[in-house]
């Protein structure tokens, strides 16, 4: 019996709002105990959530030595993508960090053309115009009046992580054809946690306990989401999923006007509707290499 189309898309909107709340924790945290000590115990915590339903759900195999090289690969990408997102949340507004993001799939496009050999066209020419004229938008609206150089910093950060998120959705692609998603999950979040683990005899401090619920609901909401994502592009079309991904400004939107008294401006929202909007047509005209955007576990 065929699925339901709309159950997908109901697990699509509940797993986006998981990780839009996920931030607006990562935000909390990193403003109290900073950026690298906030994602090296919420990846410890994740890799052990996941470490039970890995070794249930896992086939009997193990990685191919392909698929640990795209694995290692994209881990290194996704590293310093994470990083530099997370950094840039401490310094920005969540609902104007995640509209910065949304870029991607328009550079996306681009690196298709160079990477893969895929043609460019209208679309994509159409796509980029917009997008970059919402981020000018957005930063414009930074550089008005008395404006604050951290926060500029945070927009070059968000749009930095942006650059590598685009990268990472071609190889996510790649990685998709030769590996599970629960493999994918499991083996990118113990390299991650991996290379936060080798930082930790000098960086590493232990939270306090007043830290830790934010920790482990963060670490719970990664995996709650990236199941559902799973679930639900497991069984409906990309091209139905798609705009889903960017319900994430609303629920941003929300999120930082409950937990930290921000209020998106007119030019971040003028901005997010160009950068979406170009965001949707990159989509329309190559949507395999969107269809991961929010299924990882970073």
């Amino acid at each position: 019996m065929a699925e339901r189309p709309i159950l997908p898309f109901l697990a699509a909107c509940l797993g986006i709002g998981c990780f839009s709340l996920m931030d607006a924790l990562m935000k909390q945290l990193v403003l109290t105990i900073g950026v690298y000590d906030a994602m090296l115990w919420r990846s410890l915590a994740a890799l052990a959530m996941l470490l039970p339903l890995y070794l249930i759900l896992r086939r009997r195999q193990r990685p191919t030595r392909a698929a640990m090289r795209l694995h290692l690969r994209r881990s290194l990408v996704l590293l310093p993508m994470a990083l530099s997102f997370f950094w840039a949340l401490g310094r920005l507004p969540l609902a104007e960090a995640i509209a910065l993001s949304f870029i991607a799939p328009v550079i996306a496009l681009y690196l298709a053309a160079l990477l893969l050999g895929e043609t460019i066209g209208r679309s994509a020419i159409i796509a980029s115009a917009l997008g970059l004229l919402g981020v000018a938008v957005i930063v414009g609206g930074r550089l008005s009046g008395d404006y604050d150089a951290d926060a500029l910093l945070g927009a070059a950060a968000a749009l930095f992580s942006a650059c590598l998120f685009a990268y990472n959705l071609i190889l996510a692609r790649r990685q998709a054809q030769i590996a599970g998603p629960m493999e994918i999950a499991f083996v990118m979040g113990a390299l991650i946690a991996g290379y936060y683990t080798l930082a930790a005899p000098w960086l590493a401090s232990v939270p306090d306990a007043a830290a830790w619920p934010a920790i482990l609901g963060a670490a719970a909401l990664s995996s709650v989401s990236l199941l559902l994502l799973s679930w639900a592009y497991a069984r409906a079309e990309a091209q139905v999923l798609i705009p889903v991904e960017y319900t994430a400004f609303l629920w941003a939107s929300l999120f930082g006007w409950l937990f930290f008294a921000e209020k998106p401006g007119w030019p971040v929202l003028a901005g997010a509707v160009l950068i979406v909007t170009g965001s949707l047509i990159a989509a329309r005209a190559k949507p395999k290499l969107v269809q991961t955007v929010e299924i990882d576990a970073v």
